[in-house]
């Protein structure tokens, strides 16, 4: 076995997650304690010294950051067409893909751990209730990209659009916001989390989709 797998239950690291099951390729899932902060461990940063999840160690390469791992995917698995084959396709995916991951992820780093920016309470309730509106602002746009999803968000194909949607709106319950206020975008979560793959993935995190809980 020669692929191997870092990743946090609930983290970003969901995306190469679901597609490595859905590969179908056998490979080591190696699960990291976040809340235990086994990812900033010396073992952990001798091969990631940015102590972050994902990492995927392909033989004896280490990959890390998702736009990268999921263009290795691709490369490798291109019968899974994770990225659509024509050229400007291919860029509006990578477009989308790096703006979730470069802009609405940090916007819920913000809300989920305010404390990362400041160690004043106060500006961290600030920080917190700031970003979260801002953050339902991001899932109403990938809620309109939901609308136009054919059948996925990427085309015709499953793919890294579709496993960061599922996080993202996920992680809006923890920031205040139902996800069955976004009905489209709720309504493709649901049908890409009943792929057998992805519930292969959703099952060995134990996660739960809708973690909403009204004030």
């Amino acid at each position: 076995m020669t692929l191997k797998l870092y990743f946090g239950p609930g983290a970003c690291s969901f995306v190469p997650h679901a597609l490595l099951e859905t590969a179908g390729e056998p490979f080591e899932p190696v699960l990291v304690k976040l809340h235990k902060q086994e990812n900033l461990g010396a073992e952990y940063r001798a091969m990631n010294p940015r102590g972050q999840v994902p990492v995927l160690v392909d033989g004896g390469e280490v990959i890390t950051q998702i736009v990268a791992i999921v263009s290795h995917l691709n490369e490798r698995f291109p019968q899974c067409n994770f990225l659509p084959r024509e050229p400007l396709a291919r860029t509006r995916v990578l477009e989308t893909l790096a703006w979730m991951n470069n802009t609405v992820h940090p916007t819920f780093t913000h809300v989920f751990m305010p404390y990362k920016f400041t160690d004043d309470e106060s500006a961290q309730a600030a920080i917190k209730s700031f970003n979260a509106k801002l953050y339902g602002g991001m899932l109403g746009e990938i809620e309109a990209m939901a609308q136009k999803a054919s059948p996925y968000l990427g085309g015709e194909h499953f793919g890294p659009l579709d496993a960061y949607a599922l996080t993202l709106l996920r992680w809006g319950g923890f920031a205040g916001h139902d996800p069955q206020g976004f009905p489209a975008l709720w309504a493709l979560v649901q049908r890409v989390a009943a792929l057998p793959a992805v519930a292969r993935a959703i099952e060995r995190e134990r996660l739960q989709l809708n973690v909403y809980k009204a004030a």
